[in-house]
């Protein structure tokens, strides 16, 4: 049970501080403390509401809260959440726009497993459900996963999407978005030779590492100067007891979120010194903008160990995509078979993650696709965040990748898809 004792402390170590902050906030709510005119006790109540909430979002899987969408009668229509396929370590989700006719469009939003949980995309599914029929996937944390489900690697990943892409059937458009970029071409390559009628329509790659090489990072150096046995002693530890996963070996959650912060340490303190301000002064308007942005940041995952680690060694050191010699199940999945997907790269010009290069790789890879089928974007002055749900997205990127998604439709736009095309869909299990 190596490494259990070090993931039970960093969990005692988290409850500690929220009920600190639990604490300080009643003693800075208690009525006795109103006699004393000190505004150390407002302060001392405004540093223990924003603690108590920082670490209990921590581990806390955020609400999708998309309650509806406005359809082209003008009407509100709720949006309900359907499991079409369950499995281990991830679903495929459907919004279910109610009492809408189905749009023509039907997108599966491939989202990162990166320590976030694909409600990061939340923004991005919101502008594309007036436009779509929107599907993700919904990766699940791996703290919460029997050691009895077995293993979970990149090669697994990559199957989860095929087999994703296989239930949808071959009129989908797929976008991935970041990490799962090139593990969402290898899918589409190995349907490609084993059963290409279910391939998309389209492929979309937003800011993923195709090839980590062709521009630096601060991400690539660290993969470059790193080695695998440092991050299995230093980045890997057992499940503790409180999880139902317990003993399953991972890359802690809040081992990544003490990473995300350090890279920016001296932006995300200025950030809570002036939250903790705006709430001893009841400034309402200013915290809603910090708990938006923090509720999502703070709510982290556990990775599995085998995950990550064959994700830095395959994609980032060996760049087995990149020189197109990745295998699944021992055998390798040749990008030169896509021969009829249509395959669009977007990357960010301020990109600090997977610098600009990197995702357009994949067009060059694509060898048996005739150049009618690829197409590139790279957004002026947008980062990492802004490519997939930012302003850049909403105004530019957007636009762009539904033109994209139209050209590539086989269906007329005019050809709507029938309540019981769906049904059907949702009666295939995997």
């Amino acid at each position: 049970m190596k490494y259990m004792a070090t993931y039970d402390l960093m969990e005692t170590m988290r409850v500690t501080n929220q009920w600190l902050g639990a604490t300080a906030e009643a003693i800075g709510a208690h009525p006795a403390v109103a006699l004393a005119p000190n505004p150390f006790f407002k302060m001392l109540g405004a540093w223990g509401e924003v603690t108590e909430r920082t670490f209990a979002r921590m581990v806390t899987k955020p609400a999708w809260n998309i309650a509806s969408v406005v359809g082209e009668d003008g009407r509100d229509h709720l949006v309900k959440i359907e499991h079409v396929v369950t499995k281990p370590f991830g679903d495929l989700i459907h919004f279910n726009v109610t009492d809408r006719p189905l749009k023509d469009r039907k997108i599966l939003l491939v989202a990162p497993m990166s320590g976030h949980y694909a409600t990061l995309l939340r923004s991005t599914v919101v502008s594309l459900l007036p436009e779509a029929e929107v599907y993700i996937t919904d990766w699940h944390n791996a703290r919460d996963i029997p050691v009895s489900s077995g293993k979970f690697d990149i090669e697994d990943y990559t199957l989860y999407i095929v087999d994703f892409m296989k239930e949808m059937g071959p009129d989908t458009h797929v976008i991935a978005v970041c990490q799962p970029a090139p593990l969402a071409l290898a899918a589409t390559a190995y349907l490609a030779e084993e059963d290409p009628k279910a391939q998309p329509r389209s492929l979309t790659l937003i800011g993923g590492p195709i090839d980590p090489d062709a521009a630096a990072t601060d991400v690539t150096d660290f993969g470059r100067r790193v080695t695998m046995g440092q991050l299995e002693e230093t980045a890997i530890q057992r499940v503790g007891f409180k999880y139902n996963g317990v003993g399953r070996m991972v890359y802690p959650g809040l081992l990544q979120l003490s990473s995300f912060i350090s890279m920016n340490s001296d932006r995300h303190a200025s950030a809570f010194k002036e939250h903790i301000m705006a709430v001893s002064r009841d400034d309402i308007g200013a915290q809603a903008k910090h708990n938006k942005f923090y509720d999502e940041y703070l709510a982290v995952m556990d990775m599995t160990a085998e995950f990550y680690l064959s994700t830095v060694e395959r994609i980032f050191k060996g760049r087995e995509i990149a020189e197109n010699r990745f295998t699944v199940n021992g055998k390798t999945v040749d990008l030169g078979k896509i021969t009829s997907v249509a395959v669009k790269s977007v990357e960010g010009a301020e990109d600090d993650i997977s610098a600009p290069g990197q995702c357009i790789a994949a067009l060059d890879l694509c060898t048996g696709l005739p150049d009618s089928k690829k197409a590139s974007h790279v957004e002026p002055g947008a980062g990492h965040y802004g490519i997939f749900a930012g302003k850049s997205w909403r105004n530019n990127i957007r636009p762009l990748v539904l033109d994209f998604i139209d050209e590539n439709s086989d269906a007329p736009r005019s050809a709507k898809r029938t309540k019981s095309n769906v049904s059907e869909l949702k009666k295939k299990k995997a």
